[in-house]
């Protein structure tokens, strides 16, 4: 794993996300597009790459990512598939995912772990600690150690003290 600072990064994702933003509205006009994963949290170490929920009616999911598809998108393999969800990742070479979700369903928890960062920079230094201790490291063990970190975030009933960050520690 090789992971890059905001400053190398964030820019450019964020134009990647206006532009992909406006051609998810045209195809889905009601769907709910949201930035989400390192790229969408200030100061946040990355692996430079993009995610985007695109929340629709559950009904609809199946017929939604059939349209986003069109926008030269495949259904990732190796990844969680339910009725609720569908992961998609670009075929043109470009580093970005839509995290297709029905609204209201379990997996807003996108959301969720974004907002909590957002609102916590100790969270932010903890999961920067985190992603650099795993450079090098193979793309499974770097998801083992970030899923359980996920976990410990979302986990929190209560806004985290921002003095205690070292919690958040997992080596």
């Amino acid at each position: 794993m090789k992971f890059y600072c905001a400053e190398e990064y964030q820019v450019s994702c964020e134009e990647q996300f206006q532009r992909y933003q406006l051609d998810i509205l045209t195809l889905l006009p009601d769907a709910v597009i949201e930035h989400i994963g390192a790229s969408s949290i200030p100061m946040a170490v990355s692996k430079g790459d993009l995610d985007i929920l695109v929340g629709v009616d559950g009904a609809e999911l199946e017929e939604a990512v059939k349209l986003l598809t069109t926008l030269g998108f495949q259904e990732k393999v190796d990844t969680l598939r339910t009725p609720e969800l569908c992961m998609l990742e670009a075929t043109s070479g470009e580093d970005v995912a839509f995290q297709v979700v029905a609204n209201d369903s379990e997996f807003e928890c996108f959301l969720d772990f974004r907002d909590k960062l957002r609102e916590n920079s100790s969270l932010v230094q903890e999961y920067n600690e985190l992603k650099i201790s795993c450079t090098g490291w193979s793309q499974d063990e770097y998801s083992l150690k970030k899923s359980a970190f996920v976990e410990l975030v979302l986990a929190q009933a209560q806004p985290i003290n921002p003095s205690l960050g070292s919690i958040w520690n997992i080596n």
